[in-house]
């Protein structure tokens, strides 16, 4: 099956998904709902954050206001697993939402997290501005060691996968993955973590090593298994790159690297997608505890957190108009226990 994206990219111009059937359907979505979180005593109104909630398939869609989407189980205390993918150059995470949702289907044990870079201007797009990780002056080598932005850039991935270890799933419970100058972000943040918060692995497609001059694996990260999907015909981050990506890695002392080349361009094929899986599924298994998120009773919670639950379980159309907190309390007990 080949579902083409209608968005445009420099990172993705010339992407298009060949997604198999038996992997990756098309799904119907549930209508989007948007809510308002707010601890004022005012009705349960729809503003600033859609929500969908897909009762066959068992997960749940949010986007928030920064343009972050969240695929997760519907019943958050299922998730042992995190999973943060970055999008490329001039994308943005609706780019890689329906890939999203079609893991989260096989793996209900999982949460995707695909966050939306910030606008800057991009010297290689003539100084316009578009969703950029850091600013790309070049496609050469020389021209990857300049990476203004790529720290803060940085910094926001870090904030997600410390919010993810502060709901209880473990550092070695989360991949790092990315598309282009997000596969770039995922090397570079990953690997240069601090030791105590080692992840499960990082996937990367069709990516390479940014500021790699600067870059210096941790000690203690040499084990931590890398994927790198990469098409030997890409016009833009050339097949050498993501060798000489591989073996200036390696040289800094990883162990693990696992480049696979396919006889494509700059896109990410099925081939690609069945392998990606494969790794994720095999270091992500489901527990056999279940879930290792915290999550309270809906009694426990506070009228904001209980806002924030129904929003992110997809029934905040439920809600509006609701103003006690027993109402509340009493459409997330049941919804819960309809799971």
């Amino acid at each position: 099956m080949n579902v083409s994206q209608p968005r445009t990219s420099i990172s993705r111009l010339s992407r298009f998904y060949h997604l198999p059937s038996p992997l990756f359907s098309a799904f119907a979505f549930a209508a989007a709902t948007s809510v308002l979180v707010s601890s004022a005593p005012v009705p349960f109104q729809s503003r600033s954050f859609s929500s969908r909630n897909n009762n066959i398939m068992g997960y749940v869609t949010s986007t928030s206001a920064d343009g972050t989407i969240t695929v997760s189980p519907q019943n958050e205390a299922d998730q042992s697993a995190t999973v943060v993918f970055a999008h490329g150059l001039g994308d943005s995470a609706e780019g890689f939402v329906d890939v999203a949702e079609n893991l989260a289907n096989k793996a209900p044990h999982m949460r995707f997290i695909l966050p939306t870079a910030k606008k800057r201007p991009v010297t290689l797009n003539m100084g316009m501005s578009m969703n950029a990780w850091y600013d790309i002056v070049g496609m050469d080598e020389r021209s990857a060691e300049k990476c203004d932005g790529i720290q803060e850039s940085r910094d926001i991935i870090l904030n997600i996968i410390e919010s993810e270890a502060a709901r209880g799933v473990p550092h070695n419970r989360i991949i790092l993955a990315g598309f282009s100058q997000g596969a770039a972000m995922s090397l570079y943040t990953g690997l240069q973590l601090e030791a105590s918060k080692k992840l499960a692995g990082i996937v990367a497609l069709s990516g390479y090593l940014p500021a790699a001059s600067s870059f210096k694996l941790t000690p203690g990260l040499e084990d931590v298994p890398v994927l790198h999907c990469h098409g030997t015909q890409d016009p833009m981050i050339q097949y050498k790159m993501a060798e000489k990506t591989k073996a200036a890695i390696l040289a800094k002392g990883l162990r693990d690297y696992d480049l696979r080349s396919y006889p494509c361009p700059h896109t990410v094929t099925g081939a690609e997608w069945a392998d990606v899986w494969k790794f994720i599924s095999k270091l992500l298994p489901p527990l056999e505890s279940g879930g290792c998120v915290k999550v309270k009773a809906p009694s426990e919670m506070s009228v904001k957190e209980l806002k924030a639950a129904i929003r992110r379980a997809g029934i905040g159309n439920q809600a509006i108009g609701f103003y006690e907190k027993g109402e509340f309390v009493k459409l997330l007990e049941n919804h819960l226990a309809s799971l």
